[in-house]
C-alpha cells in the first residue's frame, strides 16, 4: 500500500510539473504543431481537389480521356506526330512482389511521341535483370526498351551510377530525360502531362511529383506513410516547388549531355541522394522545379515491411541531410535537420504530458479530500485532442481526395479505397515516427556511414567516401532486402501477368507512331 501511495505521490508530482508556464508551453506549442499540419493538408487538398473538378468537367464536356490530355483534339495524330522525344531511365535493383506492375505502368504508357525506356541494374545477377527480360519479351518490339548493364560504382551510389549509365546510352535526339524509380506506378498520361509542361514553360529545370502510399497492414508501413505525407505538402503545390523527390524526375536532355551546372559530376563525384544533389543545383543557380498536380502516384508497400525495415529506410531518409555540395547546401540541410528534430519532438513531448494528466485524474479518485490534479492538465489535454482530431481529419481528407485523383488518372486500375486504412495504427504511427526521428537523425549524423541494399557507404565532408560491398552474392545473400518493395536482392521470382487493355493500347499506338520500325 505504502508503494502504491509513494506511486501515486511521484505522479500526483509530475502532473504538477507539467502545468508549469513551460510544460504549459510546450503542450500548446504541440497542438499549434497539429494545426498546422492540418492547415498545410488541407491546403495540399484543395489543389488536388482543383484537379479532380477538372477532370469530372472533362468527362461532362464529352472529353472522356481527360485523364490523358485537358484537350481531347491534342490527340490528333497531327498534334502527336509534334511531339518530343522522351528517354526514361529506370534504376533497378532487386526484385520484389510489386515491381512487375510498376514497370509494366511504366512502359504502357499512353504518349503518343517517341519514347525509350532504359533498365539499368548492376549486373545480371540481380533478380530484377531475368524479371525485366521477361516483359520486354512479352512485348517485344511493340515498345522500345533494352536493359544496360552498369556495373559497380566506386564514386558515387549505386542508384546514381545506373542513373548516369542510362543517361549515356539514351538516343541521340532525345529532348528529355525522365528518371523513375522501380516503385512508381504511373498513370498512362504521366508522361505526356510532364512533357506538355515542359513545352509549355521551357525554364523549368526539373519536374517531379510524389508517392502515396497505400500501407499493407504493419505499423512499419504506417510509419512509412505517416512520415510521407507532411513531405507531400512540398509537392501539391500545383507549380514552382523547393521540393525534389527522386523517385520521379524529368529534366532536359541536353543538360546531362553538357554537365550544365555540374549535374554530371556533381552527381558522380561522391553524389550519395540523387534528388539532395540536384535540388541543391537548381538553388544553387536559381533554377525552377515544379510539381504539377496530377504527379501523385500510387505507391504499393510491401506486405511483410517488418518495422526493422522502416527503421532502415528512416535512417536512409535522415542521412541524406549529411550530403551535400556546397557550404550554403550544408547550413540549409542543417537548419532542416534542426527543425525537424525539434517539431518531431515538440509533436510527442504533449501526448506523454496527456498522459501524466489523465492517469493523475484517474488515481485523483482515491484522494477525494486532497487537491491533486489541477484543472489545467484537463484542459490541455481536451486541446490536445481536439487538435489530434481535426489532424487526422485534414490527413483523412488528403488521402481520400488523392486516392480518387489517382483512380481518376488511372480508369483501367482497379480503385483504391480508403478504407483499408487503419486510423488507429495511423495515430500509433504517428508517435511512433516522430518518436524516432531524431534519434535516427542523430544515429546517422555521428556514424557518417549507411547500408543502402546490401552496401555500405561512408561520408566525408559531404561526399561519398568509401563503398563497401558484402562478398555474398547469388543464393547466399537471399537474406539481404532493399526497404519498401521487401525485394531480394538476390533469387528468382516472378512472372509477367497477361497483358491488359492499356497494355494493348500502348501497343497501338507505338506502332502506329514507328511505321518504319514495325514495317521491318
Amino acid at each position: 500500500m505504502l508503494i502504491v501511495e509513494d506511486f501515486d505521490s511521484l505522479l500526483f508530482s509530475i502532473a504538477k510539473a507539467c502545468t508549469s508556464p513551460f510544460a504549459v508551453f510546450i503542450q500548446i506549442q504541440g497542438c499549434f504543431i497539429c494545426l498546422f499540419l492540418a492547415l498545410g493538408w488541407a491546403l495540399a487538398s484543395y489543389v488536388r481537389n482543383r484537379e479532380v473538378r477538372r477532370l469530372k468537367d472533362n468527362m461532362k464536356a464529352g472529353n472522356f480521356f481527360g485523364f490523358l490530355c485537358q484537350d481531347i483534339s491534342e490527340l490528333e495524330h497531327s498534334m502527336q506526330i509534334k511531339l518530343p522525344r522522351v528517354s526514361v531511365v529506370m534504376p533497378l535493383k532487386g526484385f520484389g512482389e510489386h515491381n512487375l506492375q510498376n514497370w509494366r505502368s511504366q512502359i504502357t504508357s499512353l504518349y503518343g511521341g517517341p519514347l525509350e525506356f532504359l533498365f539499368v541494374v548492376e549486373s545480371t545477377e540481380d533478380p530484377a535483370y531475368r524479371a525485366v527480360s521477361r516483359l520486354i519479351s512479352e512485348f517485344k518490339d511493340n515498345v522500345d526498351a533494352k536493359i544496360i548493364v552498369a556495373g559497380l560504382s566506386t564514386t558515387c551510389s549505386q542508384k546514381i551510377h545506373n542513373q548516369l549509365a542510362g543517361v549515356e546510352k539514351m538516343h541521340r535526339d532525345s529532348k528529355y530525360v525522365l528518371f523513375l524509380d522501380d516503385d512508381v506506378r504511373l498513370h498512362p498520361g504521366t508522361v505526356g502531362a510532364l512533357t506538355a509542361e515542359m513545352i509549355k514553360t521551357p525554364e523549368i529545370f526539373i519536374q517531379t511529383g510524389y508517392p502515396l502510399d497505400l500501407p499493407s497492414g504493419s505499423l512499419g508501413s504506417y510509419c512509412i506513410y505517416e512520415y510521407h505525407m507532411p513531405c507531400s505538402m512540398g509537392f501539391a503545390t500545383g507549380g514552382r516547388t523547393f521540393f525534389l523527390w527522386g523517385g520521379c524526375m524529368m529534366m532536359h536532355a541536353d543538360d546531362f549531355r553538357n554537365d550544365l551546372y555540374g549535374v554530371v559530376s556533381g552527381l558522380r563525384d561522391g553524389g550519395y541522394s540523387d534528388d539532395m544533389t540536384l535540388a541543391a543545383i537548381a538553388g544553387a543557380n536559381k533554377r525552377l522545379i515544379t510539381s504539377p498536380p496530377v504527379a501523385v502516384f500510387p505507391h504499393p508497400l510491401a506486405s511483410d515491411l517488418t518495422f526493422s525495415r522502416y527503421w532502415n529506410y528512416l535512417r536512409k531518409q535522415t542521412f541524406v541531410l549529411e550530403s551535400y555540395m556546397t557550404r550554403v547546401n550544408w547550413f540549409m540541410n542543417r537548419a532542416l535537420f534542426t527543425v525537424h528534430c525539434y517539431l518531431s519532438w515538440g509533436f510527442v513531448a504533449p501526448f506523454f504530458m496527456a498522459t501524466v494528466h489523465i492517469a493523475a485524474a484517474l488515481r485523483s479518485s482515491a484522494y477525494p479530500y486532497e487537491e491533486t490534479v489541477s484543472s489545467t492538465g484537463l484542459k490541455l489535454v481536451g486541446c490536445l485532442a481536439v487538435s489530434v482530431l481535426i489532424e487526422l481529419l485534414s490527413m483523412w481528407n488528403l488521402t481520400k481526395v488523392e486516392l480518387q485523383l489517382c483512380n481518376m488518372l488511372s480508369p483501367e486500375e482497379p480503385p483504391v479505397s480508403l478504407d483499408s486504412y487503419n486510423w488507429i495504427l495511423i495515430f500509433i504511427a504517428l508517435l511512433v515516427d516522430n518518436f524516432l526521428y531524431p534519434l535516427s537523425a542523430f544515429k546517422s549524423h555521428f556514424s557518417q556511414c549507411i547500408n543502402w541494399s546490401g552496401v555500405r557507404y561512408y561520408l566525408k565532408d559531404g561526399k561519398i567516401d568509401k563503398i563497401e560491398r558484402s562478398n555474398q552474392s547469388g543464393p547466399l545473400a537471399t537474406k539481404t532486402y532493399s526497404d519498401l518493395g521487401g525485394k531480394h536482392l538476390f533469387g528468382k521470382k516472378g512472372v509477367p501477368p497477361k497483358l491488359s487493355f492499356l497494355s494493348s493500347l500502348a501497343r497501338n499506338i507505338a506502332q502506329w507512331h514507328q511505321p518504319k520500325k514495325f514495317d521491318s
